[in-house]
């Protein structure tokens, strides 16, 4: 067998392979739809039950009206036709056919046989009871960080005594980024290093939970790129958990105080950390919390997020 011949034949063994799989990856993708879809009843997603049905779950024509997308082209799908959906066609479907990550990554690997690129984590919010309950907490500062560490609810007496987080742009509002980047936090903390260290820890652990999250990777690239000091901490590989303790803050309005501090978790969004501080007793430190309060005594800080 000449090498010209060997070589169309080799190729065209290749190829026979590749139409066998594709063959039975499109199978696979029918026979996984047809099942989730079943597995839905339409008051699930919000649409009426329409009296009896012929068969169990949603129809065809939902699924596709849900996602967005064709009819014909859905119904193809599970016919196993050979039809390239792109990848945000199957975001779509996995979204109508409220998928879990693991089935939504089988979908993309059986649909466009390669793997699933990382979920993008929705949108964090606060609910109204804990945002009122965070404004309602009086002298005593108190913010919600989400899981990234961004501000995502706060009070004036945090304000008063850290600066005014509303006024920090959207994309710096993040806890860490402030306390390695913002020249007035590092003045603010009496003891930043020990405090900036174990910041980096506790935000290392916070870190596993989410390996691959882009927005993540962005931050930690960020303040790589823009600070030698978390580069150092960061380096360290240190990890922790604590949640509660004692703070020493230099005000530049008032001078010292002091509060003990603790972190907890709401039940509904276990992501999301209530931070609260109370006034050490007999450190003067509630009395100078209200002369701020009162005079709304701040200092400025406009910091600037460094590109990635």
């Amino acid at each position: 067998m000449s090498n010209e011949t060997f070589q169309k034949s080799n190729g065209s063994s290749r190829a026979n392979r590749e139409n066998g799989n594709g063959g039975r990856r499109r199978a696979e993708l029918a026979d996984f739809l047809r099942r989730r879809r079943a597995s839905i009843q339409p008051e699930d997603v919000g649409l009426p039950s329409g009296g009896r049905r012929r068969t169990p779950g949603l129809r065809r024509e939902e699924v596709a009206s849900l996602a967005g997308v064709g009819t014909t082209w859905y119904t193809w799908l599970e016919q196993g036709r050979d039809v390239r959906a792109s990848l945000d066609v199957f975001e779509a479907i996995a979204k109508a056919l409220r998928l879990t990550p693991a089935e939504r990554t089988h979908l993309i690997l059986l649909g466009r046989g390669e793997e699933a690129p990382a979920c993008k984590p929705p949108a964090e919010r606060v609910s109204p009871t804990l945002r009122r309950l965070v404004e309602n907490l009086g002298p005593n500062p108190a913010m919600v960080l989400g899981r990234r560490w961004d501000y995502l609810a706060w009070n004036r007496a945090a304000c008063v005594v850290f600066g005014d987080i509303g006024a920090i742009p959207k994309a710096a509002r993040n806890h860490l980024w402030q306390l390695f980047m913002d020249p007035g936090r590092r003045e603010l903390f009496a003891e930043w290093e020990q405090s900036s260290r174990l910041a980096a820890a506790k935000f290392r652990a916070d870190h596993a939970e989410h390996l691959g999250d882009p927005s993540f990777e962005e931050l930690i690239q960020a303040l790589r790129q823009a600070s030698p000091d978390f580069c150092k901490a960061w380096k360290r590989h240190e990890v922790a958990r604590v949640g509660v303790g004692t703070r020493t803050l230099n005000h530049p309005v008032v001078g010292k105080l002091l509060f003990e501090h603790a972190v907890f978790q709401p039940v509904e969004f276990p992501e999301q950390r209530l931070t609260l501080y109370s006034p050490v007793a007999d450190s003067g430190t509630a009395e100078k919390l209200a002369e701020l309060l009162e005079g709304e005594g701040e200092f400025e800080r406009v910091p600037e997020l460094v590109a990635g």
